[in-house]
């Protein structure tokens, strides 16, 4: 299977990512230590950002169950490093209730983390997410192991996982990698890369883009089938012709 290498332009005005995003008109440049408030901010920001349904600040309040289980999540966590591990439980188990999103309170995920629609999202216990990671509804970041150790993935900064991707393991999944809707992945992916099908198979290496403003358009990932199906039509009809000069 042939990997295609591809660049694409980090940003429109200077063509790099430095993550200040002073390029972009209306994106702000992240603050290194928002506060709380700011954080809140900072996540509300994220919504306008990744999602172009968004229109008012009260329609991202009260009709965005994914921000709404991240803020829920944060206190969870607070409790569970609080070693408070029955009040994290259960109100992780709430947040499951009311969001449809569940979320272990021992997952460790980073700033901007943005989860679209969200339905039946399930982020494991020892799951690590970076920053800028755009996930949507049914993926599940599972574990494989029965033992009390790192058994759950690592999505570095700026990944984007598909709808119903299922990422296992304790496997890293590359800074700027997209996972492809449906895709099972099993082993780790490097970073910016483009994964499809099951199991999971790298199709493209892209150059780095803005984790801020990522790149949506989950129609241009390559269909590999049918991509090796041409291939194969093609080379059956050339040896046709060749073996139909012989016999003439």
């Amino acid at each position: 299977m042939t990997i295609q290498q591809q660049t694409e332009t980090p940003c429109p005005i200077c063509g790099k990512c430095c993550g200040t995003c002073k390029c972009i008109p209306g994106m702000s440049p992240p603050q290194e230590n928002p506060g709380f408030i700011g954080l809140l901010r900072e996540d509300i920001e994220t919504v306008f950002n990744k999602d172009p349904a968004a229109r008012s600040l009260l329609e991202v309040l009260t009709c965005y169950p994914g921000l709404h289980a991240i803020w829920l999540h944060r206190l969870a966590h607070a409790l569970w490093r609080g070693k408070l591990y029955l009040l994290a439980r259960i109100l992780s188990h709430i947040t499951r209730l009311l969001t449809g999103i569940e979320i272990h309170p021992g997952a460790k995920i980073g700033r901007r983390f943005f989860i679209d629609h969200g339905m039946g999202v399930v982020i494991g216990e020892t799951a690590e997410i970076g920053t800028d990671v755009l996930m949507y509804k049914g993926v599940v970041l599972g574990g494989v192991s029965m033992e009390k150790e790192k058994r759950h993935p690592t999505i570095c900064n700026g990944c984007i996982l598909g709808s119903n991707a299922i990422v296992l393991g304790p496997i890293e999944i590359g800074e700027g990698a997209k996972i492809g809707s449906g895709a099972v992945v099993v082993k780790p992916v490097p970073a910016y890369a483009t994964v499809v099908g099951i199991p999971g198979r790298v199709v493209k290496i892209a150059g780095a883009s803005c984790p801020r403003k990522p790149d949506l358009h989950h129609e241009r990932i390559p269909d590999v089938v049918n991509e090796t199906i041409n291939k194969l039509e093609k080379r059956i009809a050339a040896l046709e012709s060749q073996l139909a000069e012989k016999e003439e």
